[in-house]
């Protein structure tokens, strides 16, 4: 007797292989047939014909780390049929919180309403695990918090004894069940780090067979170097590497796919594990400071903001600026996402080019009195990327998807400002404008990039796809209707199509709207 029968579905089981009608037999939190099945084997009837039956997808970079605490319901996420999130991404992670980049959270956090209880990794599973957030949750260990524990905000080289213990961190970290270490090589105190660092730090993780995720030093002028540099880690250490969010950014970089494709692809050959995620949008979003040169960041947040009230600092930030940004268009594609401010929500919405107008100042001042006011608490979103490009990279066989984004929610503490679209539309935009005939992806290899892939890449042997024995995260939906609904003008919107959601057994979503039950889960390697 199963718990439940999800009966003559088109069956698209991850691995990239012909979907097949069929029926899937569930007991308790596992996947336990597959086939035909009468009706009275079953507690549970779910009718799935005309509709595809998939693994729940894996979001293979996401940054839920503190929304989660926030608001474990996850709807953005859970809403367009992610099960599974992959956390710790770009430098930055939940864990470990020590010196200076635990003063440097705890201000996010208390934003969130969220005390900083933990230190160390285990004891953040612990928080969450009080919480009980919807999907699973497995996690990097953030380099940006290593050396943000031992170094600081310093612009320098560590020596070996600061080396080692951010070494000792890190095993501290993956012996917790972390799956290995992420980089955000454009961010500070990422940005300050050698590649011989890296090379220590990488090292250790390929020996207890983890990834290494790694925001590129450079996805625009120094594209194809930051790439070497990847790949050279990646190579002299043996480490599982993963390029997130795979871009070329701004126009003048959009011819440097090629050699990208060259470099990596040339590794792949040779036989080493290098793969790449990317989203399905021509916009990134990130921090509105990323803008300014690195040298501005040092030292902190404080030393940050008074380099942007002097005014001779101020002039040479300009200069590199408007050097590395010459467009006379640019400033019209920065649009302001969120500012954590009250009295600056107007700027919500709006492209510095805007803004800079109705204040009739330079668009550069206006970055800075934004960043000085809202104590460098404003996000933004870039629209310099390109649609071909875009399309190239997805199709590629090594590249899986990922939101770029922690979760979000219409209501509550979660919905502020007017955040990137991706964090509510990313696997239903994929479904409905990358994939079916005559377009970009079939519906498996659609699937599989965002299961089955995914879940090899972490080495998760029982999730990710629909095989006896696997644990039952499932998504049923209606190819005919899954369309995603959110845009830059309202991302606050949820998508349609995804009308069931199975997290370990459990529906979640069931005809499109959530059940209340939590059944994530703590994935550990």
């Amino acid at each position: 007797m199963y718990d439940l029968i999800i009966k003559e579905g088109l069956i698209v089981d991850g691995t990239n292989c012909p979907g097949r009608k069929g029926d899937v037999g569930i007991l308790k939190d596992r996947i336990v047939f597959i086939g035909e099945l009468p009706h009275d084997q079953g507690k549970k009837i779910l009718s799935a014909e005309g509709k595809v039956v998939a693994p729940g997808f894996i979001d293979i970079h996401s940054h839920s780390d503190f929304t989660l605490l926030a608001d474990p319901r996850a709807d953005s996420k859970v809403y367009q049929g992610v099960t599974t999130e992959l956390i710790g991404q770009c430098g930055v992670s939940a864990a470990p919180l020590e010196g200076a980049v635990r003063e440097r959270r705890k201000t996010e956090l208390t934003d969130l309403g969220i005390p900083l209880t933990w230190t160390k990794l285990d004891e953040y599973f612990l928080r969450l695990e009080e919480v009980q957030p919807i999907v699973n949750i497995a996690t990097l260990v953030g380099h940006g918090n290593l050396r943000g524990c031992v170094v600081g905000y310093e612009n320098r080289l560590t020596s070996q004894s600061e080396l080692k213990k951010m070494v000792a961190l890190l095993c501290q970290g993956l012996n917790s069940g972390a799956f290995g270490i992420s980089t955000g090589l454009i961010y500070p105190p990422g940005v300050y780090s050698s590649i011989e660092e890296l090379r220590v730090l990488t090292k250790v993780v390929a020996e207890s067979g983890g990834l290494y995720a790694t925001h590129l030093r450079s996805e625009g002028e120094g594209l194809v170097e930051a790439i070497q540099e990847a790949l050279h880690i990646a190579e002299t250490g043996g480490v599982s590497l993963q390029i997130s969010h795979l871009k070329t950014h701004g126009g003048k970089n959009w011819g440097k796919l090629a050699k990208v494709f060259h470099l990596i692809e040339n590794l792949r050959a040779k036989g080493f594990n290098i793969h790449a995620d990317r989203y399905p949008y021509t916009a990134s979003s990130t921090d509105l400071d990323v803008l300014l040169p690195s040298w501005a960041w040092e030292g902190g947040n404080q030393k940050e903001l008074a380099r942007l009230s002097d005014p001779d600092t101020k002039k040479k930030m300009t200069e590199e600026i408007l050097s590395q940004n010459p467009e006379p268009d640019f400033w019209e594609k920065v649009i302001i996402a969120s500012v954590k401010k009250e009295k600056n929500r107007w700027a919500e919405g709006k492209t510095l080019a805007e803004i800079s107008s109705d204040k009739k100042c330079a668009p550069w001042e206006m970055l800075y009195d934004l960043l000085r006011e809202d104590e460098l608490g404003v996000s933004a979103i870039f629209f310099l990327m390109s649609e071909d490009n875009l399309n190239q990279i997805i199709l590629k066989e090594y590249v899986m998807i990922g939101t770029d984004s922690s979760t979000r929610s219409a209501s509550g503490i979660l919905r502020r400002g007017k955040p990137h679209p991706r964090g509510f539309g990313t696997y239903p935009r994929i479904l409905r404008h990358f994939t079916g005939q005559g377009k970009l992806l079939s519906l498996e290899t659609a699937v599989h990039k965002m299961t089955g892939l995914p879940a090899k890449k972490l080495g998760l042997n029982d999730r990710g796809t629909i095989h006896p024995g696997c644990y039952a995260d499932l998504v049923v939906l209606d190819p005919k209707t899954v369309c995603d609904r959110s845009d830059y003008d309202n991302p606050f919107q949820y998508p349609v199509g995804i009308e069931h959601v199975f997290i370990n057994g459990e529906e979640v979503i069931s005809q499109g709207a959530v059940t209340g039950r939590r059944p994530g889960r703590i994935l550990r390697k």
